[in-house]
């Protein structure tokens, strides 16, 4: 019978010739992925508690980006307490202070369309725009994980986003998947595989479509895929990965999908969400004027190399009018940016650049956000708390929208400042 493209990638890592909506099984997994704070600090008791070993090393990926910019005593011992934990296992894929995991990974060369893997964070969903399976896991099923290489799943049935059309000048994938976190909420997709496809997503390069599985956690998913195509494969190929198969993982004709939204991606408007909720969102005129103390472009979602470009194509020649901070989301990315000069246009405008990690996004660094202030950030989440002081604020947005704000000084329409 015709499966999705979920329901084939499962079925292959379960043993199965085929699996349906709702069945448990137990599947094997390719690779496995932990960061500095779901990783060593939390696994190492459990596992020693029980006397397990890790089942494979070299399937083990250890990245270090929620810590490496903080220099008080718990961070320096968590980061110490990780690299010794890696020396003693012998485990080879570790990457120090390289830039956030989940743009890490593919640019290490460590996804390929039709893998199953887990990783220690929520975002690492993620990995779904290169054709994977990839889920979030607690430290506990991680530690379960680590010691057998397998782990049991319900299959999810596939709600599938259907993008038609091209999108308008200054709207991106960010504006896409917040219209979709305000049009069925961030449970909206709970426990489903979102899948993105239709002309526009088929036009966005790897940046942009991480933008759509890295935000389907928000939605309460339980992962979001994009079936790999020529985009997909250029992009592997540059980060090392050999030969790539196109055909295997995609969905079959006929197979059949909880349910089609559609959205007509020429209709969309640049969007922001209020506090405290990315499912907040709606057109950003709705906000336009809003009082901000200062802006942020990073995370994992809005960092990459694509992001910046965004960023530095409306404060090109301007001058910001709040503090606009930027944190590449990987060191990668930040040398790229510097030899195209976007790091130069940044410095010109008054932005000042963070070092790569998850920082301010988790509430950390320099544009942490204090009592009463109100930010608006490229990051994926605005809850509560979340970057900053509790009587603090977030707003989301693109980097287009987050840019012109930051020029503007209060909540601004990026369309204004393209040519």
């Amino acid at each position: 019978m015709a499966m999705t493209l979920a329901e084939k990638i499962i079925a292959r890592a379960a043993g199965e010739d085929q699996v349906r909506p709702g069945q448990i099984v137990t599947c094997q997994v390719d690779l496995a992925m932990v960061h500095d704070s779901s990783g060593p600090r939390r696994l190492a008791p459990m596992l020693e508690s029980i006397g397990a070993e890790i089942w494979d090393p070299d399937r083990l990926v250890v990245i270090t980006d929620h810590f490496v910019t903080e220099t008080d005593v718990d961070s320096l011992r968590i980061q110490e307490l990780t690299r010794e934990w890696v020396e003693r296992h012998h485990i080879r894929h570790y990457h120090r202070a390289q830039g956030i995991c989940h743009i890490v990974l593919p640019e290490s060369g460590y996804l390929q369309p039709g893998q199953f893997l887990v990783g220690g964070d929520s975002h690492s969903v993620t990995a779904g725009a290169f054709g994977c399976f990839m889920v979030g896991i607690g430290a506990t099923e991680m530690a379960g994980v680590i010691a057998t290489g397998e782990i049991w799943i319900r299959v999810p049935a596939t709600l599938r986003v259907l993008v038609n059309g091209a999108l308008p000048r200054a709207v991106v994938a960010k504006d896409v998947i917040l219209q979709l976190c305000a049009r069925i909420g961030i449970m909206g997709a709970n426990y489903q595989a979102l899948q993105y496809c239709g002309a526009a997503v088929a036009a966005m390069g790897m940046d942009e479509r991480m933008v759509l599985t890295n935000m389907s956690a928000e939605l309460g998913a339980k992962t979001g895929l994009i079936e790999a195509d020529a985009t997909t494969a250029h992009y592997l190929q540059q980060a090392g990965v050999g030969d790539i198969d196109l055909e295997t993982w995609r969905g079959d004709q006929g197979a059949v999908c909880a349910q089609t939204l559609t959205i007509e991606a020429g209709a969309l408007e640049p969007q922001v969400a209020a506090p405290h909720s990315p499912e907040n969102a709606g057109p950003v005129g709705a906000h336009c004027g809003e009082r901000l103390d200062q802006a942020f472009i990073g995370a994992c979602t809005g960092a990459k190399l694509a992001d910046l470009r965004m960023a530095a194509a409306i404060v090109k020649g301007e001058k910001v009018r709040i503090p606009l901070y930027i944190a590449p989301a990987s060191r990668k990315i930040q040398d790229q940016a510097g030899a195209e000069g976007l790091l130069d246009i940044f410095s010109a405008s008054g932005a000042q650049l963070l070092p790569s990690g998850c920082g301010a996004c988790i509430g950390l660094g320099p544009a942490r956000l204090g009592e009463q202030q109100i930010g608006i950030s490229s990051s994926s989440r605005n809850f509560k708390s979340r970057m900053g002081a509790a009587s603090s604020a977030t707003y989301l947005a693109s980097p287009y929208t987050v840019a012109a704000s930051a020029v503007r000084g209060i909540i601004a329409d990026p369309r204004e400042h393209l040519t």
